[in-house]
């Protein structure tokens, strides 16, 4: 989920091979070369190089590490040789020395089965209204097989060929955006049993912007069976984009505060701002009660949408902390006075520095002590391999 120290240099390498195949796909696009499918640029070949088991295979992420750094330098060699004319045979001759001594990783690690929409990025947004509209579409489509849960213990589950994978595992947050886009239009086929088809796809009855509604939808609702069964967020979710109002201005969308922490508060509470934080009132659709809040969110979607990612039918009372990256971080329990280390449920491997070793001193108040950990271990989630 988030980086260690050890672990910095393997972040680096998976995002250097998540933005060289993104380049190169830019580029086949801008020469003509790569076609579009649901309306996006199409991934051309059936392989790509793997982010998710360099994660898993620490070895052979030091061995394609360790390659790529003496495959750049033999190509240096290879560019010294074409100028440098005294010692080119001793440079030409470097190069199949480097290539030999290269500890070349394993292929079936480094690459990975790959769709035309590997690379598609969701244009949704991840926002309240795309989880609403996914959830109508999971029910009607999908609770038959995957259950209501996520599970893959739906009525139908029994009578299938595979047992339907359990969405609210971590299954869901290795694979690529693009590549659940693609199994959710296009279906899934078994390897193992001559591609015998597991899962159906929807192209026929669902769009593209249905399909990416569903990814949405799977996520929060992951994120938050994660939370019952587990009591914390293991994979980060995001804060969903809704509309605010403050005052009398135009509403806004809570993505335009990217960059502050945010507070939401659910139901109909008397607000204390604080100003550490941005805080929004997240109110019930049919409460009609004044508020004196500043900046107050009251669709169904969105208060919907929270109490999927929050695990709780009852969510009023429930608040829900955002870092300055758009990550939901924290959540005060209804009724709890104050707040403790123990809110934070989505948390860094990083060890956190002891107090009087190179840390300023703990603020005072527990709600100052959990922004400190949050801002001194930020978040850095990899999906599918690929840094979000």
């Amino acid at each position: 989920m988030n980086s260690t120290p050890e672990a910095d240099w393997l972040n680096l390498l998976i995002g250097l091979l998540q933005g060289a195949q993104l380049q190169l796909l830019r580029v086949l696009d801008a020469l003509g070369l790569a076609r579009h499918v649901h309306g996006q640029p199409a991934w051309p070949w059936a392989q790509r190089l793997s982010g998710e088991n360099l994660l898993i295979d620490l070895g052979q992420a030091r061995s394609l590490a360790w390659t790529l750094v003496l495959v750049a330098v033999a190509a240096l060699a290879l560019l010294l040789s074409l100028f440098w004319r005294r010692p080119r045979y001793y440079l030409l001759a470097l190069v199949p020395m480097l290539l030999t001594a290269a500890p070349w990783p394993e292929p079936r690690v480094v690459l990975v089965p790959a769709t035309p929409t590997s690379f598609h990025a969701s244009p949704t947004g991840f926002t309240a209204v795309s989880i609403a509209q996914g959830r109508v579409l999971y029910q009607q489509n999908c609770v038959a097989c995957h259950g209501a849960d996520g599970k893959g213990e739906g009525p139908l589950a029994a009578s299938l060929a595979v047992w339907p994978p359990d969405l609210s595992g971590p299954l869901l947050w290795r694979r690529a955006d693009g590549d659940l886009l693609w199994r959710i239009l296009h279906g899934t086929r078994d390897a193992q049993r001559g591609g015998q088809p597991t899962m159906p796809g929807f192209a026929g009855k669902l769009g593209e912007a249905d399909a990416w509604a569903l990814v949405d939808y799977m996520k929060a609702q992951g994120a938050g069976q994660s939370l019952r069964a587990l009591g914390s967020w293991p994979q980060p979710i995001g804060l969903p984009d809704m509309a605010v109002r403050c005052g009398s201005q135009p509403p806004r969308l809570l993505a335009s505060w990217r960059g502050q922490r945010m507070r939401i508060v659910a139901g109909d509470a008397v607000l204390t701002e604080d100003p550490r934080l941005v805080t929004v009132l997240l109110r019930p659709p049919s409460s009609a009660m004044a508020t004196s809040a500043d900046c107050v969110a009251d669709s169904a979607a969105a208060w919907e949408a929270l109490s999927l990612i929050a695990g709780t039918d009852q969510l009023a009372g429930t608040q829900l902390i955002a870092d300055r990256d758009g990550w939901l971080r924290a959540r005060g329990a209804p009724g709890k006075a104050g707040w403790s280390d123990d809110d934070l449920l989505c948390r860094s491997e990083r060890a956190p520095v002891a107090w009087g070793q190179g840390a300023a001193a703990p603020p005072a108040d527990g709600l100052g002590a959990l922004i400190a950990r949050m801002d001194a271990q930020p978040v850095r989630f990899v999906k599918g391999g690929f840094i979000h």
